[in-house]
């Protein structure tokens, strides 16, 4: 499913607004949902301050909300929640932490849902951010 930014044009930097994004990922039992608020760090090149995220599973799945991490060297994405949301369950968290990435790299967030206990992500979305 196509993710949804809600933010209109882009503010002047003394202006910067929260935006939240809206990932979606599988159907039925298996529909989870997450919604990151972020907003751009003023002042910088590739900077964005991820203020909260709020995340819901399906029945069968456990659900990480994650960031596309240049530095990261296993699949590429790191995990924005301290734990996830399973089996039906959702969970609100109050980050408030800097993600950043050289200039030129297109910062991402996904949705990434698991089977209990499998190590493939089943489910996903995935939304640009800035």
């Amino acid at each position: 499913m196509a993710a949804t930014a809600a933010a209109g044009a882009a503010p002047a930097a003394a202006d910067t607004l929260a935006s939240p994004v809206v990932l979606e990922a599988g159907t039925g039992l298996h529909h989870n949902t997450a919604t990151v608020t972020y907003e751009h760090v003023d002042g910088t090149v590739n900077s964005i301050r991820i203020i909260s995220l709020a995340a819901a599973s399906g029945e069968p799945d456990c659900v990480w909300v994650e960031w596309n991490d240049p530095k990261d060297t296993g699949d590429g994405w790191a995990a924005l929640n301290a734990e996830p949301a399973c089996h039906g369950g959702s969970l609100e968290e109050t980050l408030n932490r800097v993600i950043k990435a050289p200039k030129g790299y297109q910062l991402k967030v996904r949705l990434a849902a698991y089977h209990d206990g499998g190590p493939d992500v089943v489910h996903k979305d995935i939304a640009k951010l800035l």
